[in-house]
């Protein structure tokens, strides 16, 4: 899509998406057009291949209106929460260094595979979830195999929807434990408030439904380890950052770090929805019933935004405040009313742990191919970031 932009000389490209007429848009006025719910709605919009694998079936992804904003409300209150998200961070620290000191004992480790186990552990702990340190391994390929298959019709799609239906299966189970008194958990755990939940008919969705949800926190919370592995990436190719993270007193600048590690790197490429009626954009004509995407990785990559916009620099977001509609690598317009993920506080509050980290660690990165290749969707280094010699920084 940025190559077309490029071509087309404007934040405006036609396209075709699975048989159907597709818009592509960017920039801060193109997410205030496909947020508005006048416009584009994502009742209907996302395709079955999308929610057999990535968001489930009866998902708040797929919700419009009052619906939407009261199973929004939900994970709002799980996940935005200031003591949550810093409880969230300080169970992931941990798994995190209980793993280091396994790490130091190995010849070699593959860093996206260690933190998606990592994050795994940290968020079913931190949600109430109860998992066997035999299971941590099996629960993470299967919360990663979710996200890498939905955009693919290929081994990766079925192994993708064979991790969901077993994950589904086994937290409707513990869902159903929770609502018939078998399964103990605290009353305000994530497993819980989910659980429970009463929607906008103040019913509690089907058992499966309520699974479905739960699985919408644990799995995008596992795929930090994308940027996890992103910022690894970024330390190796720019080594000089790791100096500046290990000295970083206040924090500052793991968090401008982040923000770029985000905004460099492809994830991502776009979210859309689909018109509701006949609207123009600039002047450009869009029938109802067409999809309209918001270009992601082009929006984060405009040089209109961002000076320099393929160089990787964290200091573009020291002393600056970010537009809510400018960096989007995880969608747009106001997570309480729009369909913008509600997990970006997760997200940096993660990153900026579990990035320090890295920085502090004695290691090496042998040869191999980091390459990223843009045509796999969600991109991801070739070679998982491998690393020997991993072993806690030299005394002094």
């Amino acid at each position: 899509m940025p190559d077309r932009m490029r071509r087309a000389a404007g934040p405006f490209v036609r396209a075709r998406l699975l048989g159907r007429h597709a818009v592509a848009l960017r920039g801060p006025e193109a997410v205030r057009f496909l947020y508005d719910e006048r416009h584009v709605r994502r009742h209907g919009a996302l395709p079955e291949p999308v929610k057999s694998t990535l968001f489930g079936h009866g998902s708040v992804h797929a919700l419009d209106g009052q619906a939407h904003r009261v199973r929004k409300a939900m994970f709002l209150s799980l996940l935005t929460d200031p003591d949550r998200v810093a409880a969230l961070t300080d169970r992931t620290v941990e798994a995190w260094d209980e793993a280091v000191a396994r790490w130091a004992e190995r010849p070699s480790v593959v860093l996206f595979d260690e933190a998606s186990r990592v994050i795994a552990q940290g968020v079913c702990r931190w949600a109430g979830v109860p998992l066997d340190d035999a299971e941590v391994g099996p629960v993470a390929r299967d919360l990663v195999a979710m996200v890498d298959g939905f955009a693919t019709l290929g081994p990766r799609h079925w192994r993708a929807r064979a991790a969901r239906g077993r994950r589904e299966a086994w937290l409707t189970r513990l869902v159903e434990g929770v609502r018939d008194g078998s399964a103990s958990v605290p009353a305000d755990s994530v497993v819980a408030v989910v659980a429970l939940h009463r929607d906008v008919d103040g019913e509690v969705p089907a058992p499966r439904t309520a699974a479905v949800e739960l699985l919408n926190v644990l799995r995008p919370t596992t795929a930090v380890c994308w940027f996890v592995a992103f910022a690894a990436h970024a330390l190796h190719r720019w080594p000089e950052n790791r100096a500046r993270l290990r000295e970083d007193a206040d924090g500052a600048y793991a968090e401008a770090f982040v923000h770029e590690v985000r905004r460099f790197y492809p994830f991502a490429p776009f979210i859309g929805g689909r018109t509701v009626a006949d609207l123009t954009w600039r002047g450009e004509p869009i029938p109802p019933g067409a999809l309209v995407l918001l270009d992601l990785y082009g929006q984060n990559h405009d040089a209109e935004l961002w000076k320099e916009p393929y160089a990787f620099d964290p200091r573009r977001f020291l002393g600056r405040t970010v537009g809510r509609d400018e960096l989007v690598p995880q969608g747009g317009g106001d997570p309480a009313l729009n369909h913008r993920c509600p997990g970006e506080d997760i997200t940096v509050s993660l990153l900026k742990a579990l990035s320090a980290r890295p920085a502090g660690l004695e290691y090496e990165v042998p040869e191999q191919d980091l390459s990223i290749p843009l045509r796999r969707i969600p991109a991801r280094p070739r070679s998982g970031v491998v690393l020997t010699g991993v072993r806690p920084p030299s005394a002094g």
